[in-house]
C-alpha cells in the first residue's frame, strides 16, 4: 500500500475539548469542505513528518501528515519502544548522560535505538523516506536527568545518528534555505520568499537572553503541538494560552497575547509521571528500576474504584508534593537544571513541581503505593493516581495566577500521557471550567509540535486556516512581513 491509501485508515489526532461536548473527535476518512471557513480550493497536499524523541520512559517515531490546506493533521504511525529497554553502553562507550530513573546513556546505544524505531515506524506506515517523508524532527524529554548542556549535545547529535544510520537524508533534518529546495509538490505552500524563520514557533518567541531552563524547548514544542491537535475541534487555541505537559518529567507554558509574536511569560518544569510511576512501583507487580503506570493500566481497571477513598489518598500523596514558584538560590528543582536570574531577566517565572528535594522523596511514593494498593487494591490506586494529577493542575494554576501571569481569556491545553489518560480529563475539566475560557486535551502534544516546528522552519503557514496569532484574529503574515522589513 502507498502512502496515500495508507492515509485514508489512518486516525486523526486525538483531542478532546469542549465543557458541554467532552467526546473523541472522530473521522470516517475524508469529506470535501466548500470554499470559505479558512479552507482553500487548492488540491489537498499533505506534509509528511516524523518525530523522533527520546523520553525517560518510551522512545517514539510518530509520523503525521498535515493537510497543507486545512491545517488538520492525522496520525499515520506511532512505533513505542521503552527507553528502558536501551541496551547498556559497551565498555569503551562513553556515558553522557542518565535518564530521569538513571538508565545510562551513550551516543551509540542511543543511535541504535532511534535507528530501530525509526525504521519500524517507516516500515509500519509504508513511508518511503526518500518519496513520500518530508521532514524529521528529533527530540527529547529526558533533560531532567542531566547535568550540563554538553550533555544535551551529545544526545542531539546521537538521535540525529541515529537518523541517519536509518537512511534519513540529512535535507529532511534541516530547514530550507529557499523554495526551490524544498519538494516541488509542497513549494506553492511555503512563505520562504515572504518571511524567513526568525525563531518565533506559531506566533510564540522564546525567552529573551540565555537559556533559563533545561525543558525550555520541550514547553514550545508541546504549546506549538496542542495549536495543532485543536485544529480537529472548534475550539480556538491561539494566543493567550497555557500549555501542560505530562510525560516523566513536567514542561509547558503560559504565554500571553502580543502580536505578531507573544512571548512566554511562565513555564513549567519538575515531575510528572514519575509520580505516577512511583506509586504503581509499589504494587511489585513492576519492574523496581523502570516499571511505569503504564505497564498496568488497562481501559477497564477503574471500574471497580472507590473514588471517595482515592481523593483521600490522592492528598496523602501530595503531603510529599512540593509545587510553587522557583526560588531564586537553586540551580535544580524537580531535578531539572534551571538558572532563575535568567529566567527573571527574561520575564518568565519559572513554577516547578517536585518530590521533595529533586525527587529525594520518590521512595517514599513507593512505599505509599504499597501502602494503597495492599488496602484499596490497583483499581483504587489507579484512580488515586487520577485525583493526584488533577490537584497536581489545580496547584500549579492556583501558583500560576497568585502570580498574576494568566491572562484573562487563556485557554488551557493539557498533553502527555500521565495527563489525558483514565478519568483524569473528566475530573480536571470539573477543576478548571470556572478558570478558562475553554479546555482541550491533546495526545502527543510534544511529536505534533516537532511536526509544526518543521513547518514553521520552512516558513510553511495556512493563511487561511492560521495556527499562530491570537483567538478570533486574522493570520500574522501581514505583521510578520513589516516586522522583518524594518
Amino acid at each position: 500500500m502507498s502512502f496515500l491509501g495508507n492515509l485514508f485508515g489512518s486516525k486523526p489526532i486525538m483531542a478532546k475539548s469542549q465543557y458541554k461536548n467532552f467526546t473523541d473527535v472522530q473521522t470516517t476518512g475524508f469529506t470535501s469542505k466548500s470554499v470559505g471557513g479558512g479552507y482553500s480550493m487548492r488540491p489537498d497536499v499533505y506534509y509528511i513528518s516524523a518525530s523522533v524523541e527520546l523520553g525517560n520512559t518510551t522512545t517514539k517515531c510518530i509520523i503525521t501528515a498535515t493537510n497543507l490546506n486545512t491545517s488538520i493533521s492525522y496520525l499515520i504511525n506511532k512505533t513505542v519502544k521503552m527507553t528502558r529497554d536501551i541496551r547498556p553502553p559497551k565498555e569503551d562507550e562513553e556515558v553522557f548522560g542518565k535518564t530521569v530513573w538513571g538508565i545510562p546513556l551513550s551516543k551509540e546505544s542511543v543511535a541504535e535505538m532511534v535507528k530501530e524505531t525509526v525504521l519500524e515506524s517507516l516500515k509500519e506506515a509504508k513511508i518511503d523516506m526518500k518519496k513520500d517523508l518530508d521532514f524529521v524532527v528529533r527530540s527529547t524529554g529526558v533533560t531532567a536527568g542531566f547535568k550540563t548542556t554538553k550533555e544535551v549535545g551529545h544526545l542531539i547529535k546521537a538521535l540525529a545518528d541515529g537518523c541517519l544510520d536509518a537512511g534519513i537524508p540529512p535535507s529532511k533534518m534541516a530547514p530550507a534555505m529557499s523554495v526551490s529546495s524544498l519538494p516541488e509538490k509542497i513549494r506553492d505552500y511555503s512563505l520562504l520568499d515572504n518571511v524567513m524563520f526568525d525563531g518565533a514557533v506559531v506566533s510564540v518567541l522564546p525567552p529573551k537572553g540565555k537559556e533559563s531552563v533545561a525543558n525550555e524547548m520541550e514547553g514550545e514544542l508541546v504549546t506549538a503541538g496542542i495549536k495543532l491537535g485543536a485544529k480537529w475541534t472548534k475550539v480556538d487555541y491561539r494566543n493567550p494560552c497555557v500549555s501542560i505537559d505530562f510525560g516523566s518529567t513536567l514542561a509547558g507554558r503560559i504565554v500571553n497575547n502580543k502580536e505578531p509574536y507573544a512571548n512566554t511569560i511562565g513555564n513549567f518544569l519538575g515531575l510528572a509521571g514519575v509520580i505516577s510511576d512511583s506509586l504503581i512501583r509499589g504494587t511489585g507487580k513492576v519492574d523496581k528500576n523502570g516499571g511505569a503506570a503504564i505497564d498496568l493500566y488497562t481501559k477497564d481497571v477503574l471500574k471497580k474504584a472507590n473514588w471517595k477513598k482515592a481523593q483521600e489518598n490522592a492528598h496523602k500523596v501530595h503531603e510529599l508534593i512540593d509545587i510553587r514558584k522557583v526560588p531564586m538560590d537553586v540551580d535544580r528543582f524537580g531535578t531539572v537544571p534551571l538558572d532563575p536570574v535568567s529566567a527573571e531577566q527574561a520575564g518568565t517565572t519559572l513554577i516547578g513541581c517536585d518530590v521533595g528535594e529533586n525527587a529525594s522523596r520518590l521512595p517514599d511514593l513507593i512505599s505509599l503505593g504499597e501502602e494503597i494498593y495492599n488496602a484499596d487494591g490497583i483499581a483504587t490506586l489507579f484512580a488515586t493516581i487520577d485525583y493526584t494529577t488533577v490537584f497536581i493542575v489545580k496547584r500549579l494554576l492556583e501558583v500560576s495566577f497568585n502570580e498574576n501571569i494568566i491572562e484573562e481569556g487563556s485557554i488551557l491545553g493539557i498533553t502527555g500521557r500521565a495527563g489525558i489518560t483514565g478519568r483524569k480529563p473528566q475530573l480536571i475539566l470539573k477543576e478548571v471550567k470556572d478558570k478558562f475560557k475553554d479546555c482541550i486535551f491533546v495526545s502527543d502534544g510534544l511529536a505534533l509540535g516537532t511536526s509544526i516546528m518543521a513547518r514553521c522552519m520552512n516558513s510553511m503557514g495556512t493563511p487561511k486556516a492560521p495556527i499562530g496569532g491570537r483567538q478570533g484574529g486574522p493570520c500574522i503574515l501581514a505583521n510578520r512581513m513589516k516586522l522583518q522589513k524594518r
